[in-house]
This record gives structure tokens, C-alpha cells and sequence, in this order.
């Protein structure tokens, strides 16, 4: 099905577009031009984000200016000035200072969007430690593996996560030598520190060190098909392409209301849900609370949001509750909406323009890029399913790879239409520098001067890029990229199960959802209770946005021979899709289709969009 091309008229525009000629600009644009539009550390100490994102407003007319809107739960709205959020990240880098926590040691965040979030995330990175942080929901098994891998020094967290998640898994984290509780006033657990009373204790004046653009500030984590999860690394140059993206592609202005939804244990919320928007001194709403209908409309229009960043997962969601949560709001702030996480289908995009009067403008980019490299933009044409096209400094080609492993490369596709792997040129300042320990997977992304995403993607004629899948198994529920073997190792900790398989199949709100194939142990029986045993001992140790939400049990899982569960033939099965090559299968897989030895009513308690 074709759907129509939506244009903008220009004389709508409230405020001239920071793009409005795309084709000129990209001509124009340069990388050094964007970093001179930034301030820089004084007497050219180098770049540091937190100064950019934090310091250089407080010193200014902006230090007045709300920096941090947050909206409890329970309904208590605290604003917190640009002023007031250097004094209380001052206060955070002297704590880190006074435990003689250096810079470069890897401070990790497992809290839920509160303020302390915010204020230890911006605090360690102007102490030049390096920010890694977590999502809540994550089970220990997960928070383990992060912080073994990152070599977490410090942990900031609430008493309750700790003593749910991390107090039984402290003595496999020997690297760790703090851990701050930022709600200790009634007690606190054994070997942790009240950060409140340190915060309070703590200087409201810190001078930033000398920062090298190229010092690694923020580590984000992305699972991989096999093996652990994968420590990306950005440094503080990275901050140029998080404050020109958000004019470009967010079409931020100073006086802008900004909500990004996204939690910041996705890059998403930590590049756009906190560095850019402060970078520019626009601001920006914060959500305690989970997603909720009404909730979501009563903000857009009780806080009038004029920019809104959200997922396709939580715009399906608001697609499903229909026209009359949204008919008596009064949504006229709101001038521009964008989605990221996963591609945005046509009909969310029409939708945007039938409920809001404004399509929504899907863009991509991944973790390893940390900031927009493909976008709709607010003064071009929007053809409904394409991801738009490269942001001004972002050269990107279609590749097919060639050769093999010792002789590795690519082969560009000129002609539109023909699908490939998206392949970005290295340069722009955003670019992972490296996976943390993992040399060699890092000099497997690129090839003859291109970094591979490992994403599929057409061109077409106009330049507009439409994606077309993974080119690996990795699965995308609602906002997250899930490992299948992550989940696979938590079920064969179980004692009743021997093997397992995870994919992702389809799921009308979240995009995929994982299901879960499991083979049990000679002589366990299948029964009911068994399999929501399972399900909670998933739950507990991966977190609710990661572990299965349907098990299926089987009399055997299809394998290569070498021993390699075939999660493409799982999945083929599933999907009633081709089964390709089968030519490396142990042995015929026809004899029990997965289902046959018992299936698992579906996990009732998924969680929504970050």
C-alpha cells in the first residue's frame, strides 16, 4: 500500500525551522563549525558535557530558568533552575571527590527518573568519571553482568533496589567500592553511604579539570546475538553532535518545553532525554511515573509541551486507546513530534497528523552512533514508513560485504531501491569509540572505512531511506535491544531446564516481544505450575523488560552441529517464514514442531515504554 506524501506549509510554522533548506545546508555543514557554536571549558581547559549541558547556563541569564521539570508519581511537580542543578552537580562531583573516586572510574546509576538521577549523572561526568546508567527493572542477573564488564567503582541507588537486586549479588562485584543511597533517612543497608547527608556536607563549588573532547564520558550498554552484553563507550566531544542533532532533527529552540520519555538506561534518554536539551538551555519534563494514557495527555497539556520525543511503542499504545482520552485536551503548545527506538510504521505517522494536526517524524540511529544520524525533518516532506534522510555531516552508503574475515570489505550499491546493509562513514562526534574489552568486535564494525550497522535499509531515488530489518537476531521490545542469550542463560539456571532458545515475535504494541523455548530435564512434567515458576524466576533475576513473555516447552530445540541452538530456524517456524540454508542442522527438525510438549499462558505482567 502506497501512502501520501505530508508536507509542511511553511506560513504554519510558529517559529522559523533550524533547517529549512536541508540541501544547503548539508553542503555547508561542518563539524568544526558545530563544535565553535559551543562554549568550552574556560581558558580552553578542553570540553566536558556536564559545563555545556549544566555550567555555562548557571553562569548566564539562563541560571534562572527551569533546567528540570519533574513530575512525581504522587503528583508534586519540583523545578529545578539551571542555577540550583550546578550547585547540587558541584555538590555530587565534591562527594566522588572527597571518596577519592578519580576520574575515569565508572560510576554506574540504578534509579528510577528521579532527580538524583539527573544530578549524580551530570555530577560524575564534570568530576571526568564515566556515567553508565541502568535501568530499574533490571534483574541482578543483568546489573551483574554491566557492572563486572564496566568495572563499576561506585553505584547510585535507592535503598530498595539495593537490597532487591544488588545486596545479594555485591560480593561478585569487587571493583565496587561505594554504594550511595539517595534515600538512607530511614536507615540504611549494611556497607552502603546516606548520599543526602554527604550531598549536604559537600561544597557547592567545583571547578572541572581539564577535559580532553576524547575522554570517555558515558558507557551504554547493547546486547548482542551471542555472549555478554556490549560497552559502548562515548566521550565528551559527543556533545556536539547531541546539541546540532537536536536543533536539526528535534528542532530545538531556547524557549521550547521538551519531553522526551525515554528512560535514561537507553541512549535515548540519556543524549536526548538530559544532555541535549540542557545543552541548549531548553526546558525539559520528567516523568517518574510509567506510562499511563491519561497521565501522557494531561502533561502534554498541563505542562504545554511544545516538543515531544517519544517511541512507536507508547504512540501504538495511544493509537489503541482511541479518540477520547485526547478529544477535550488542549494540545495547542505542542508543535513537533518524534519517535526513535524502532522503524515507525505508516499509519503512526498518519495517525500524528489525524489526532494531533502533526505527523510524527520517525528517525534512526543505534546505540554505537549516540546521537540522530537519519531524520524527517520539520521543514521537508515526510513519506509515511521511511526513516528520512542523513542528517547535515552524516555520510551514509547501502553495502553488501564482500570477502571474508581475513580479507574483509565492501561493495556500495549506486542504484536506488536495492537493499543492503546501512554503512556510515567514521567522523562524526558521537561515534563509539570502542567496546569496553572488546577489541577485536569493535574492529569488526568496520570495513574499508565504514562503520557496518548491521541494520537493512533501501535508498530510494530521493535520497529517503526505508528500513528493512535486522541483520541479526537481536530483539527490539518496545524501546529495547534484548539479547537472546542474556535471557537463554537466566532459563538454563533453572533446575528443571537443559536448553533454551529466545527470538522475538511479533507484538502489536511493543514492536517484539521475546518468547522463550525451553527443553526440560528426563522425568520433569510440563505442568502449570512449573512453567509460572519459570516465568517468575525469569522475572526476578532479567527484570520485566527483558525476561520471556510467553515459554514454550519442547521435546528438543533445533541445533547446529557444532552445538549452536538455531534461534533462524525457531523463529522461521514461529513465523511461518523461510527456512533457508539447513545444511548445518544436527539432524532433521520435523518431529515435534515447538509447542507440542506444552506452552505457557503468556506472561500477564510485560511492562510498558520507558
Amino acid at each position: 500500500m502506497s501512502w501520501p506524501t505530508l508536507h509542511k506549509d511553511p506560513a504554519s510554522f510558529r517559529v522559523p525551522p533550524n533547517l529549512e533548506a536541508y540541501e544547503t545546508v548539508r553542503e555547508r555543514f561542518s563539524w568544526d563549525d558545530a563544535r565553535a557554536a559551543l562554549d568550552g571549558l574556560p581558558d580552553g581547559a578542553g570540553l566536558n558535557i556536564a559545563h555545556e549541558a549544566v555550567d555555562r547556563h548557571a553562569a548566564g541569564p539562563n541560571a534562572d530558568r527551569t533546567a528540570i521539570r519533574w513530575l512525581a508519581k504522587d503528583g508534586r511537580v519540583r523545578d529545578v533552575p539551571f542555577g540550583e542543578l550546578a550547585a547540587l552537580t558541584a555538590r555530587f562531583a565534591n562527594v566522588l571527590q572527597g571518596l577519592g573516586v578519580e576520574a575515569g572510574e565508572r560510576v554506574f546509576l540504578l534509579l528510577g527518573r528521579v532527580p538524583s538521577l539527573y544530578i549524580a549523572a551530570l555530577g560524575a561526568i564534570k568530576h571526568r568519571a564515566v556515567v553508565s546508567p541502568m535501568f530499574s527493572a533490571f534483574g541482578p542477573e543483568p546489573i551483574r553482568q554491566r557492572m563486572e564488564i564496566g568495572s563499576g567503582s561506585v553505584l547510585v541507588t535507592s535503598r530498595r533496589l539495593y537490597e532487591r537486586k544488588v545486596a545479594g549479588i555485591r560480593d561478585q562485584l569487587p571493583s565496587l567500592k561505594h554504594v550511595l543511597i539517595v534515600d538512607g533517612a530511614d536507615g540504611l543497608p549494611p556497607g552502603t553511604l546516606d548520599l543526602e547527608v554527604l550531598l549536604d556536607a559537600a561544597s557547592p563549588d567545583y571547578r572541572i579539570g581539564p577535559t580532553d573532547p576524547e575522554d570517555p564520558a558515558l558507557v551504554h550498554f547493547t546486547s548482542g546475538t551471542t555472549g555478554k552484553p556490549k560497552g559502548a563507550v562515548h566521550v565528551h566531544e559527543a556533545v556536539v553532535a547531541h546539541t546540532i542533532t537536536a536543533r536539526f532533527a528535534l528542532d530545538l529552540h531556547p524557549d521550547d518545553t521538551f519531553w522526551c520519555t525515554a528512560d535514561p538506561g537507553w541512549v535515548t534518554g540519556t543524549s536526548y532525554g538530559m544532555i541535549a536539551p540542557l545543552a541548549l538551555g531548553v526546558t525539559m519534563i520528567v516523568d517518574e511515573a510509567e506510562y499511563d494514557t491519561e497521565r501522557w495527555y494531561s502533561i502534554l497539556e498541563e505542562q504545554r509541551v511544545t516538543v515531544w520525543y517519544t517511541a512507536p511503542t507508547a504512540i501504538r499504545m495511544l493509537m489503541r486507546a482511541g479518540d477520547e482520552p485526547r478529544v477535550d485536551r488542549d494540545l495547542s503548545a505542542l508543535r513537533f513530534i518524534a519517535s526513535v527506538g524502532e522503524p515507525l510504521n505508516a499509519p503512526a505517522v498518519i495517525w500524528g497528523q489525524e489526532a494531533f494536526g502533526l505527523p510524527i517524524h520517525d528517525n534512526w540511529w543505534q546505540t554505537e552512533t549516540g546521537a540522530i544520524m537519519i531524520a524527517n525533518f520539520i521543514a521537508t516532506e515526510i513519506r509515511p514508513g521511511s526513516m528520512g534522510r542523513p542528517m547535515p555531516g552524516i555520510e551514509i552508503a547501502i553495502a553488501h560485504r564482500t570477502g571474508d574475515d581475513e580479507h574483509p570489505g565492501v561493495e556500495l550499491v549506486e542504484e536506488p531501491d536495492v537493499e543492503g546493509e546501512l554503512a556510515l562513514r567514521p567522523g562524526w562526534p558521537s561515534m563509539f569509540r570502542t567496546y569496553l574489552d572488546m577489541p577485536e568486535r569493535y574492529a569488526s564494525c568496520f570495513r574499508d572505512g565504514w562503520y557496518l550497522t548491521r541494520d537493512l535499509a533501501r535508498r530510494d531515488a530521493d535520497g529517503y531511506l526505508w528500513f528493512l530489518g535486522r541483520a541479526d537476531d537481536v530483539i527490539q521490545s518496545a524501546g529495547h535491544l534484548i539479547g537472546p542469550t542474556e535471557v537463554e542463560s537466566v532459563l538454563t539456571a533453572h533446575e528443571a531446564v537443559v536448553e533454551a532458545g529466545a527470538i522475538g515475535v511479533p507484538d502489536p504494541v511493543a514492536g517484539e516481544v521475546v518468547k522463550a523455548f525451553v527443553t526440560f530435564y528426563p522425568g520433569i512434567e510440563a505442568t502449570d505450575e512449573l512453567l509460572r515458576e519459570l516465568h517468575g524466576f525469569a522475572r526476578k533475576r532479567l527484570g520485566p523488560a527483558v525476561a520471556p513473555r510467553e515459554i514454550v516447552v519442547a521435546e528438543r530445540l533445533p541445533k547446529t552441529r557444532s552445538g549452536k541452538i538455531m534461534r533462524r530456524l525457531l523463529k522461521a517456524r514461529e513465523l511461518g517464514l523461510p527456512e533457508g540454508d539447513l545444511s548445518t542442522l544436527e539432524a532433521p527438525y520435523d518431529a515435534t514442531p515447538p509447542g507440542a510438549a506444552g506452552t505457557s499462558a503468556p506472561d500477564a505482567a510485560g511492562e510498558g515504554p520507558s
